[in-house]
């Protein structure tokens, strides 16, 4: 692979929120390769400092598909400044994503000022699907020497996760981030399910698969000139 092959393979890479094909399993040597690919990345001190739970048991996924979830005001009112309600306004920002994508609730003058309370929902479907969930697991007491915050070690695990997600894309497999994992008390519920050690930290879910239809969705970034200074700022 060149480099510019390889940056066109980091242009391709996205995130799939379609479902996925629950009939199409991805190969045991696809996702070997992709995990490997994890392994490799750079983290701080070499700490590795990441568990990965691989959940492809249909009658597990379809148990995390029915634990509730509930979308914090927190989170709608600082999502509000980051979208776009156009194409062309996408455009133009070059940042942040279209309102379009969201319920309409989401956008509501109550959403906004941070004064939403929706109920607690199933994750669903999406869930349920795909043929392979990961579970990205870490110890915040394992934090890399003098890293206030344990900075450097979060930086490592967006580090593996780029690997796994490009090593994804370069193999067909598409990719969906699933942030809720996260959120309290979802995570406790998952600790539960899955045996998971309570010093544990649930970052994030990942769901691996390939989507039943084609997804057209409005991509942008800034050009390398709208962030890049030379010398000073």
């Amino acid at each position: 692979m060149n480099a510019q092959e390889l940056l066109q393979l980091i242009k391709d890479r996205k995130s799939s929120r379609i479902p996925f094909d629950e009939n199409r399993p991805i190969d045991p040597d696809t996702l070997q390769t992709i995990l490997e690919a994890a392994t490799w990345a750079p983290t701080a001190h070499n700490m590795q400092n990441f568990e990965i739970i691989v959940v492809d048991d249909k009658s597990v996924l379809k148990k995390l598909s029915e634990l509730k979830s509930s979308i914090s005001p927190v989170f709608l009112q600082e999502n509000y400044p980051q979208l776009s309600f156009s194409e062309e306004e996408l455009k133009r920002r070059k940042t942040g994503i279209l309102a379009s994508q969201f319920p309409p609730l989401w956008l509501s003058p109550e959403a906004q000022q941070g004064r939403l309370h929706q109920p607690a929902s199933g994750l669903g479907k999406q869930v349920s699907a795909g043929p392979v969930l990961l579970l990205i697991l870490y110890n915040p007491n394992h934090r890399a020497p003098a890293s206030e915050g344990d900075f450097l070690g979060v930086m490592s695990l967006g580090f593996m996760l780029e690997n796994l997600w490009l090593m994804a894309t370069a193999q067909g497999v598409d990719v969906h981030i699933v942030s809720a994992f996260g959120n309290e008390p979802l995570t406790n519920e998952v600790k539960k399910l899955l045996g998971i050690p309570s010093e544990l930290t649930i970052t994030l879910g990942v769901r691996l698969g390939y989507t039943e239809k084609e997804e057209h969705r409005l991509r942008v970034r800034r050009e390398v000139k709208d962030f890049v200074k030379f010398n000073k700022y």
